[in-house]
């Protein structure tokens, strides 16, 4: 991908050449084609944008539940956490359009905050389920002398089980913005105008025209577009890694 993204048009058509390797000099070309010609900027602006709004929400929200069902001795708690993740696995491709009737219904089609709505259906339940075996790791006793110095419940939860549980919350944080960044589908079937796109759609819908693919502009624009995952990733690999290790082995 990066190669390519160097190579010039000549060079990447041409059958004798080594995909990995490039004969005829670097060019920028299709890095300044991306940034000049498209609004590639706008692009990755929108898809920041939903990425960390729906990571946000979804973070939240899956917290609240995840501490619930690992701490609160409800009835069925469970059978609940399984169906949880049980809806996980329901394919995107079967709710899309019953979803598009919702977001029609809310005035929000064709707009950014279509995917701020809609990304946490598939990320809430996931990283539930992947905080749910993080908070059982923590021991319940820390939590018992809190309550007995006077902490409330939520107190408990915010004061003293955030704060160890760290590894679980970036690495469900990670997964969260990183199924965003890439979504594709949702972005595809809610969102039609220019101005509103996020990355991956925009890229693939400028650079692919027919049957002519722009592919050293795609290329570059999927390797500007791997940045933010890649700078994510590297800040906090070794919370990510603890996080899911911890999570799997519960």
């Amino acid at each position: 991908m990066l190669v390519t993204s160097f190579k010039d048009d000549g060079e990447l058509y041409d059958l004798d050449s080594i995909p990995f390797w490039i004969y005829k000099g670097v060019v920028l070309s299709h890095y300044r084609f991306l940034l000049a010609e498209t609004p590639f900027l706008t692009w990755i602006g929108n898809s920041l944008t939903a990425s960390v709004l729906s990571t946000i929400i979804s973070v939240i929200i899956s917290v609240l539940a995840a501490y619930s069902l690992a701490r609160l001795n409800f009835r069925g708690a469970h059978s609940f956490g399984i169906a949880i993740f049980i809806t996980y696995l329901v394919p995107p491709a079967l709710l899309f359009l019953p979803l598009s009737q919702v977001v029609h219904k809310l005035g929000l089609s064709d707009s950014i905050w279509s995917l701020v709505l809609t990304y946490p259906t598939f990320l809430v339940p996931f990283c539930t389920w992947l905080l749910l075996g993080y908070f059982k790791t923590v021991p319940r006793e820390i939590e018992e002398c809190a309550m007995v110095d006077g902490a409330t419940r939520f107190q408990t939860l915010t004061k003293i089980v955030l704060p160890v549980a760290t590894p679980g919350i970036i690495c469900a944080t990670l997964f969260s913005f990183t199924l965003s960044w890439n979504e594709f589908l949702y972005a595809l079937t809610f969102i039609s105008s220019t101005a509103q796109k996020t990355a991956t759609v925009g890229i693939t819908g400028d650079l692919i025209r027919g049957d002519i693919y722009y592919w050293g502009s795609l290329m570059a624009g999927a390797v500007l577009g791997s940045v933010p995952i890649v700078i994510a990733y590297v800040f906090f690999l070794d919370y990510y890694v603890s996080g899911l290790t911890a999570g799997a082995i519960k």
